[in-house]
């Protein structure tokens, strides 16, 4: 491993972060100039901008022939949302949510992961089920569509929503082609950050002896979560929180519907060693187990504490722990 590779590495994480955020900022800026409003311009353009990282890292992956890369950053990123982000945002200042997300939110994640786990048996997810996952993705946002329009503009749940939203046209955002500039900026750096990443992953997994499959579930799914990590904590120390429970269970289930299901849909995914061989079964498990832990911990108040905040952090440091001694 040469210190060109760590410089790459580095180059790509600070690429896909800066790319994101000006691709989510110059979309969202031109949509609302164009009339849409804030609520659905949160629930398209938003979502789907700020799951850019884990998309395009994805792709580069199932391009380069490096598909357990591909998996194994969703499945590493929606531990990572909950367990490192959510826990380390707890510590901060507690996160507090509404009902919905446990009655509704939370369960759903947890059947679009057992739907995922079930097209990985037979350890490869095709274009056809790819195009069954990106289908539910389309029919997750309009859902969510519909349930906010019937939401009054002063519920939490829409302020939260609105809240994610660029604060203001400064700069570049001020004109249209700024905006336009912005979303080809974003794209470039996104894509090119993702190829920087993937090629320094694995020259670093090839030279500490380490499978794909452990890269993809750490160093690059810590690098696609980076900008809710950085967002999440700079909120909290603010105490401005911006960001929620349900905006990261939100952003779990497109990493399972969108990334998943258009990677496959370009590029089938084939699962190296087998789905069960792999060992990728297990990782599976932890992620649902994990996305299953805030229902235990927000039965009774709705709100993870301090000390649950360092209960979600234990639980990620003790898989990555798992992970090496097991590698």
């Amino acid at each position: 491993m040469s210190f060109a590779h760590l410089i790459a590495f580095t180059a790509g994480l600070l690429l896909l972060y800066y790319g994101a955020g000006w691709l989510v900022r110059g979309s969202s800026t031109l949509a609302r100039s164009l009339g849409l409003t804030p609520m659905v311009v949160g629930l398209t353009v938003v979502a789907f901008g700020t799951s850019t990282p884990e998309l395009v890292v994805s792709m580069v992956s199932a391009f380069k022939g490096k598909s357990m890369i591909a998996l194994g950053n969703v499945v590493g990123s929606n531990i990572c949302n909950i367990a490192l982000v959510l826990g380390l945002t707890a510590v901060f200042h507690p996160v507090t949510t509404g009902r919905v997300v446990i009655t509704r939110d939370i369960p759903l994640m947890l059947v679009v992961s057992a739907y995922l786990l079930l097209l990985s048996f037979n350890s490869t997810i095709g274009r056809v089920e790819g195009l069954s996952l990106f289908v539910g993705i389309l029919a997750y946002t309009w859902f969510n569509y519909k349930v906010a329009l019937r939401v009054d503009r002063t519920m939490p749940g829409k302020a939260v929503l609105e809240a994610r939203l660029p604060a203001g046209k400064i700069g570049l955002a001020d004109k249209r082609w700024g905006q336009c500039l912005m979303i080809a900026g974003g794209t470039g750096a996104v894509v090119l950050g993702a190829d920087l990443l993937v090629d320094a992953a694995v020259s670093i997994m090839t030279a500490l002896g380490v499978d794909e499959k452990f890269v993809g579930l750490t160093v690059v799914a810590f690098g696609t979560s980076v900008p809710e990590l950085a967002t999440s904590v700079v909120a909290a120390m603010k105490k401005e929180m911006d960001i929620s429970l349900g905006n990261l269970v939100g952003s779990n289930v497109f990493n399972l519907l969108s990334v998943v299901g258009a990677t496959a849909m370009v590029r089938p995914i084939v699962i190296d060693g087998g789905f069960i061989g792999s060992g990728l079964v297990v990782d599976y498990l932890v992620m649902m187990a994990i996305s299953a832990l805030p229902l235990l911990l927000m039965k009774q108040d709705l709100t993870i504490t301090r000390g649950k905040g360092l209960i979600l952090l234990g639980c990620y440091v003790a898989y990555v722990i798992f992970l090496i001694v097991k590698d």
